[in-house]
Formats: C-alpha cells, sequence, structure tokens
C-alpha cells in the first residue's frame, strides 16, 4: 500500500496576538462542534469552550495594565494553546491524508512547498600542496552544500599550456594526493563539482610546482 502522507495542522500559536488567536481557536471550536469526522476528540468542544471564555474575559481585564490580570491572562493563554495543540495533533491523525476530511476542522495547514534543486555554487580548492614523498600533491576541494561529488583533474604546463588532463573522481572534498609526478614541473589543477542537477564548470587552473 501506498504510504499516506499526513497533513500538519499549523500549530505556531505563541506569537499569535490574543484577539486573533480567540478568533483562530473559536473557529477551530465551532468547526470540530458536533463534526462527525472528529468524533472523539481528546477534549471535550465544551470544556474548550469554558477555557476560551475565560481567556476572552482575562485578555480584556488585563487591558488596563494590571500585573495580576496580566499573568492570570498569560497562564489561561498557554492553556488554551496547549488544548488546541492537542487538537490539532487529533486532526493530523484522524484525517488521515484526506484534505477534505482536514478541511472541515477549522485547522489551516502546513503549506507543502517543494524546493526545487538549486545549481551548486562554483568549485574550487581550499588549497594546494606538496605531499610527503617526492612527485606528490596534494589537493583538497572546497566543500559545496548539497554536491553528491567531485572530479580533480590535472595535466603538466609547458609555456603557460596545460597539456593532456587526467581526472580523478571524488566521492568527497576530503583531502586527496595526486601521485607519479614529476619533480620540478609545473602542473595546472581545476575541479568540478556534481549536484542534482549536473556539474557546476571547471574552476579556473591553479598551477604548482612538484616538489
Amino acid at each position: 500500500m501506498p504510504k499516506v502522507t499526513k497533513i500538519k495542522p499549523v500549530l505556531g500559536f505563541q506569537k499569535v496576538p490574543d484577539a486573533d488567536l480567540l478568533k483562530q481557536l473559536n473557529t477551530i471550536r465551532e468547526r470540530m462542534n458536533g463534526n462527525p469526522n472528529y468524533a472523539n476528540p481528546p477534549l471535550s468542544m465544551d470544556t474548550f469552550k469554558t477555557a476560551l471564555d475565560t481567556f476572552s474575559v482575562l485578555v480584556s481585564d488585563a487591558e488596563d495594565g494590571g500585573k495580576k490580570a496580566i499573568s492570570a491572562k498569560k497562564k489561561q493563554r498557554e492553556v488554551v494553546i496547549k488544548m488546541a495543540t492537542q487538537l490539532g495533533h487529533y486532526v493530523e491523525d484522524t484525517s488521515d491524508g484526506d484534505q477534505a476530511k482536514f478541511d472541515t476542522s477549522g485547522f489551516a495547514a502546513v503549506p507543502k512547498i517543494r524546493t526545487a534543486p538549486q545549481p551548486l555554487p562554483p568549485a574550487a580548492f581550499d588549497w594546494i600542496d606538496r605531499g610527503s614523498s617526492t612527485g606528490e600533491v596534494v589537493v583538497k576541494a572546497k566543500s559545496l552544500p548539497k554536491a553528491v561529488g567531485y572530479d580533480v583533474r590535472y595535466a603538466p604546463v609547458a609555456n603557460g599550456v596545460p597539456g593532456s588532463w587526467t581526472t580523478v573522481t571524488l566521492t568527497s572534498p576530503k583531502k586527496t594526493t595526486i601521485r607519479s609526478l614529476s619533480p620540478g614541473a609545473a602542473y595546472a589543477f581545476q575541479v568540478r563539482a556534481l549536484g542534482k542537477l549536473g556539474y557546476t564548470d571547471w574552476s579556473d587552473s591553479m598551477t604548482f610546482i612538484c616538489a
């Protein structure tokens, strides 16, 4: 059977202003009250209504700026948010991916946004250095987010012009030792990265004289 993708309700109530919060939660209560799609909620709609009515009174009382009224309002706000969160999780489980059923709950759904793959930034080397032995050069490609592989290529340079390229394919940007090079010879090095949209361009050449 295909896996059911559940619809997630918007539950980020913490930063919603009091008046807007009351409006949203009352809409949820009204839509879920007697709703046959949600016959067994984790709390009764009468209990939810009583909590919301209390919160509404405390919001009005807190408008005069009294510390006790403001503190009581904040505590009751947390109570109704906790209730709404419980109802939201219940709706998510009970609707079971059915958009029409979910829409009867009064909750807003978290948008399903799929981000299209983006081209990788230009590839580059972190550094190039001599190896531990004669005829070796160590190269380290710069790590690029979401790159799945790297190609490093090198070629001897004569009169400023690279000769035949040799390519080494890497699965990560770890440092790599290039061996069997000619001591004292200059070599050009380039790197490119592979992402979901394909390869980047080859980087600008870096010239290094092999020890």
